[in-house]
């Protein structure tokens, strides 16, 4: 069998699919079953890799799964903007992997086996996602997103995990079911066809009132783009280990959240209908305040993940902004929002995870003087954090740019405001963990001495973070190539 495109798409779902059978035939034997993971990984992003250069060549890869009830069909066809999420997905699978490795060991987490056949099948399901070739067939793996995740946010089994994942399927799945469905089956219904086209599917088929009710069914339905106040689950998500949490965020649920939200409003409304609709204005403000809101609450938090959860729920609601003001410049400004905010947000999640596993602590409150007993994580941590913040050499100055130039560009300059408040305050709530860490004593000389000889033993918690603050400062420098790439999503190919 020669290798194809289209047999490149189909190992987008078989090869973390074979994977998540074979890690369950090894649990007795954790380096292999850890090998099977990391050789999966590579395969994978190897794969990805190949089908990234067809797309920045012009091809479309297409691929029929299968048809039901006699019309709707369930296929793939990859374009820029699905090559970028899968991209994004598989090249963090293998360093979330490693890092991994160091957690879930350095912890003695029980179920571990479990935990990375579910983390592969999630994989899979991001894979599905970014090929979709139809809002049909993103929605069946959206669903079988949040039907894998499920485990893993309950890994711990307590009464809190518990907790936690029951707000995390209610939510998903009573979004996702009341009001994703009645929009991808108005979509049909209106359009005649559910496929993704650059322009969208809607124009001169949909009134203004039309355009304006699936754009709010969209927003609100798609609940992992965590738009307030659907956000909850977010939050009550991070009872997970770190390594699910910094899945949740940056591999795979939240940036299929928003990727699913700049796809529709880019393919199936198409940006000139959806500058043109009212309630694209009324959620744009709903994005400013998410973004604001939810900046003020991450600064009253003094555990670190709940922290770094809420900045989750701001920086997510950047590229919500970016759809609803669907200009060029704000479109693509969201779509390197998911790419740069993948790569910072890990570095800081693996970082929570580091200190937690090295030092037992969680607490904000906890960390004076450990920066100086533990200087690659905290740098790391910093260098994630400018990154967020949107300070330059950083990869994430660039969305923050074109989001601005799309709120001027759109007439909607006083959005700026919140923009440039969000950096104001992921300043105050960010940079000082780093400050406290490098710059204050810390409180038990004796114990951070005991964590100086501990941290040996944990390299693996220690590699990955900083593996990723290097690619969130790398990406800043290849953000015109990033562009170029995207630009075919955009009816005309150009600003």
């Amino acid at each position: 069998m020669s290798y194809t495109p289209e047999l490149a798409l189909a190992l987008l779902l078989i090869i973390p699919l074979v994977a998540s059978v074979l890690i369950p035939l090894c649990r007795r034997h954790a380096n292999i079953r850890e090998a099977v993971t990391l050789i999966s990984a590579a395969l994978l992003l190897a794969n990805v890799i190949y089908l990234v250069k067809i797309v920045a060549g012009g091809a479309r890869p297409e691929l029929h799964l299968g048809t039901f009830a006699g019309k709707f069909e369930i296929k793939f066809v990859l374009e820029p903007l699905g090559a970028v999420f899968a991209a994004i997905a598989s090249s963090l699978w293998i360093i979330n992997t490693l890092f991994s490795i160091g957690y879930m060991r350095g912890n003695e987490e029980k179920n571990q086996t479990r935990f990375y056949a579910f983390v592969a099948i999630a994989i899979a399901a991001s894979m599905g996602i970014a090929a979709s070739g139809n809002l049909i067939t993103l929605f069946v793996f959206y669903e079988v997103l949040t039907l894998s995740t499920f485990p893993l946010v309950t890994h711990k089994g307590d009464a809190k995990a518990k907790r936690g994942g029951t707000i995390y399927a209610l939510i998903l799945m009573g979004t996702s079911l009341g009001l994703l469905l009645p929009a991808v089956i108005g979509v049909q219904v209106i359009a005649g066809t559910t496929d993704f086209m650059v322009g969208g599917v809607l124009e001169g088929k949909a009134s203004m009132l039309a355009v304006s009710i699936l754009l709010f069914l969209f927003a609100f339905g798609i609940g992992k783009a965590a738009l307030m106040p659907v956000h909850p689950w977010l939050p009550n998500a991070m009872v997970a280990p770190t390594p699910v949490s910094a899945l949740l965020h940056a591999v795979a649920v939240v940036k299929a959240g928003v990727f699913t939200m700049l796809k529709v409003v880019t393919y199936t409304f198409g940006p000139a209908i959806a500058t043109g609709s009212s309630m694209s204005t009324i959620l744009s403000w709903v994005a400013a305040f998410s973004i604001v809101i939810a900046s003020i609450i991450a600064m009253r938090q003094d555990n670190l993940k709940k922290r770094l959860a809420y900045s989750t729920v701001s920086q997510l609601s950047y590229v919500t902004l970016g759809a609803m003001l669907a200009t060029g410049y704000a479109i693509i400004g969201g779509a390197l929002q998911i790419i740069m905010h993948a790569w910072g947000k890990i570095t800081l999640f693996m970082c929570a995870g580091a200190i937690y596993t090295v030092a037992h602590r969680g607490e904000i409150s906890k960390l004076n003087g450990l920066g100086r007993t533990m200087p690659w994580v905290f740098g790391a941590f910093l260098v994630g954090s400018l990154s967020i913040i949107g300070a330059p050499p950083m990869g994430g100055s660039w969305p923050k740019f074109f989001l601005m130039a799309g709120a001027i560009d759109s007439e909607k300059a006083i959005l700026l405001a919140a923009l440039i408040v969000s950096s104001i305050l992921n300043v105050i709530y960010l940079i000082p963990i780093a400050v406290r860490g490098f710059m204050r004593p810390p409180d038990d000389p004796a114990k951070d001495a005991v964590i100086a000889i501990e941290r040996k033993k944990h390299r693996w918690v220690i590699i990955p973070p900083v593996l990723t603050a290097l690619g969130a400062f790398i990406l800043f420098f290849f953000a015109g190539d990033m562009t170029d790439f995207l630009m075919p999503i955009l009816p005309g190919g150009e600003f």
